[in-house]
């Protein structure tokens, strides 16, 4: 008979209130993964959209939500974990494909990393889906350097905020967009150089103006439609835009000239149906560059607010209310 534990699953697409709290049957892990007793769970995006039914889990995943956990190694790959240097007890965050709304998850263990030192169950819990995301896509995709120049649509998001310091500890001038003052100043009391409020100014037009006349370049983005067209319009020579996400819309009509005179870059990737193997050498990299940087202090998660797990709902109103800055998180007792 198999081992009970409490989870959240999507029973019903739609609003929130088609989360619910279930008793299911533990998950056991297989060769290469481990099991982690969870304390706490990101809520991201992506955990938005397959609640509304947009965002299927790929094959062999967890249909529950929940793309990162922190919480305590109860088992797994002796052998795999040897490799990792990673043992049973200890205090481990992971990005996982599916099932990270529950008590229990596994996960590979190549993409599981240790809780930074000083940091709680809780803000480790912010950090994988955002730190795999931007490490990826704003450096290994687009290739930012020190001293160049990276914009960063919805600076205030989970994402953004992450981007923001990444950028800032490794070197490059940050610029962000939000959608409120408050946001603004947030963004830029977290590092960022400038923020431009996108509802009161033309952000194109204040890229070039802060950079007299050059443009940025590199711009993450997770808005696409119709910016798409007006970023393009604010990069520098050789700028490169990496899209995450099409929030506002999977379609747009761009300058080919212009990407060709100015030598652009247009590159974009999604990580969830990424192989394993992908995903560990993004956690080789942020064990290595970033994971001093957050002992150290230099940069920090920033968690918004914390739900417990039965109040999912409530975690997921207030990510679309876009109300927050940062990271919101869930809560488990075990």
């Amino acid at each position: 008979m198999s081992l009970s534990m409490l989870a959240v699953e999507i029973a019903a697409f739609g609003p929130p209130e088609g989360l619910r709290l279930v008793e299911r049957a533990r998950p056991v892990p297989g060769s290469g993964e481990l099991l982690i007793r969870v304390t706490a769970s990101g809520v991201n995006r992506p955990d938005v959209l397959q609640r509304k039914g947009h965002y299927a889990p790929p094959a062999g995943a967890s249909d529950l939500p929940g793309l990162e956990v922190a919480g305590v190694i109860e088992a797994g790959d002796a052998q795999a974990l040897a490799q990792a240097g990673l043992r049973v007890g200890e205090r481990v965050c992971a990005l996982v494909a599916g099932g990270g709304y529950a008590q229990w998850c596994v996960a590979p263990v190549v993409q599981c990393l240790p809780v930074p030192a000083g940091l709680t169950d809780i803000e480790a819990a912010s950090l994988p889906e955002t730190f795999f995301t931007v490490w990826s896509n704003v450096f290994d995709r687009a290739g930012l350097q020190a001293g160049e120049v990276l914009l960063v649509q919805g600076g205030s998001s989970g994402i953004g905020v992450t981007a923001i310091q990444l950028a800032r500890a490794r070197g490059a001038t940050v610029i962000v967009t939000a959608g409120t003052d408050d946001k603004c100043m947030a963004c830029l009391k977290l590092g960022a150089d400038h923020a431009i409020n996108y509802r009161a100014q033309d952000f194109a037009a204040e890229v070039l103006r802060l950079t007299a006349g050059r443009g940025c370049d590199v711009v993450l983005d997770m808005v696409a439609g119709d910016y798409l067209a007006r970023e393009i319009g604010c990069l520098a020579e050789d700028g490169r835009i990496a899209i995450i996400a099409v929030q506002g819309g999977a379609k747009a009509t761009i300058d080919a000239a212009t990407v060709l005179r100015r030598r652009l870059t247009i590159t974009g990737s999604t990580l969830r149906p990424r192989p394993v193997a992908f995903k560990a050498q993004i956690a080789q990299a942020l064990r290595r560059e970033v994971w001093p940087l957050l002992a150290a202090g230099r940069i920090r998660p920033v968690v918004h607010g914390t739900f417990a797990a039965v109040d999912a709902a409530a975690a997921h109103a207030l990510m679309e209310s876009n109300q927050h800055v940062g990271k919101i998180v869930l809560t488990w007792s075990t």
